[in-house]
């Protein structure tokens, strides 16, 4: 006999990791021509934006798309072993290294803004500017500290 299960509300986890799943794939079929993936972008945008003289740390590279430092290097070895991305000893501590686009990298990067204007222009306009405007900012509050905190005090 069939468990009858009882009438769920809907789930905001379900629903945003699909949406997140198929906007990626939609984002990343608009980048295919570069040959990279919207994740390889958005770590090669951070790259070039958090360039100094020697180039951003992996630490400052990590905090600012939100993942550990291992699992960053695990990210970019595709893009090291493409000729994208160098990663520099520091000068200063042997122990931390610097992530640099390359002169391809930066061609790449290019490339891939352009497509990704493109891309993002199409999904302002199916969502109107209003609707998109709040999907941001309610996907920028849903991943802050504040709201991990407010929520992890709400479980104890």
């Amino acid at each position: 006999m069939e468990a009858i299960l009882p009438s769920w509300p809907p789930c905001t986890n379900d629903i945003l990791r699909r949406a997140t799943r198929h906007l990626g794939q939609l984002y990343d079929e608009a980048f295919a021509p570069t040959g990279l993936k919207s994740t390889q972008l958005v770590l090669m945008f951070q790259i070039a934006r958090l360039t100094g003289d020697e180039g951003p740390t992996l630490q400052t590279v990590a905090a600012h798309v939100g993942v550990g430092v291992s699992a960053l290097t695990y990210a970019l070895r595709p893009l090291q072993r493409d000729g994208l991305v160098d990663l520099v000893p520091d000068l200063k501590d042997k122990r931390a290294k610097h992530a640099v686009l390359t002169a391809l990298g930066r061609e790449r990067l290019d490339e891939g803004i352009k497509l990704w204007s493109e891309a993002n222009r199409r999904v302002e306009t199916l969502l109107g500017p209003d609707d998109a405007k709040l999907l941001r900012n309610l996907a920028e509050r849903v991943s802050s500290d504040a709201f991990s905190s407010a929520f992890k005090a709400g479980l104890r």
